[in-house]
C-alpha cells in the first residue's frame, strides 16, 4: 500500500525552576520528529456517497477572483487550493471527494 509521508519537526521546550531561590532556567530539549502518513484509502466514509463527486459551493461577496476551489482531499500540491489531485485519489480509492468552491457574488 502506497503512502505519503510528511516529516514535521516539532519544538519541545521544558521550563523548570532552578535550585537557586527566585531564579528560573529554560532547558531546551532536542526537537522531536513526527511522521504523518496519509494511507491510500477513502477519506469520505459516509457523506453523500450516492453522488459521483461531493462538491459544495459557497457564495461570498468579498472575493478577488470569481471562483476559488479549496482542496478537501489533502493531496493537493498547492494546498489549501485545489489542483485536481482528488481525481487520481477518487480513481485509486473509489472515493467521491471533491473541492469546496467559493463563488464571488
Amino acid at each position: 500500500m502506497a503512502s505519503i509521508v510528511s516529516m514535521v519537526a516539532a519544538p519541545g521546550f521544558c521550563y523548570s525552576k532552578s535550585t537557586m531561590v527566585g531564579a528560573s532556567t529554560v532547558t531546551a530539549r532536542p526537537r522531536r520528529l513526527v511522521v504523518v502518513r496519509a494511507e491510500v484509502q477513502g477519506i469520505n466514509p459516509d457523506i453523500r456517497k450516492a453522488e459521483e463527486k461531493v462538491v459544495d459551493a459557497v457564495v461570498v461577496t468579498e472575493l478577488s477572483k470569481p471562483l476559488t476551489a479549496y482542496c478537501r482531499c489533502w493531496r493537493s500540491k498547492t494546498f489549501p487550493l485545489c489542483d485536481g489531485s482528488h481525481v487520481k485519489h477518487n480513481k485509486a480509492t473509489g472515493d467521491n471527494v471533491g473541492p469546496l468552491l467559493l463563488k464571488k457574488q
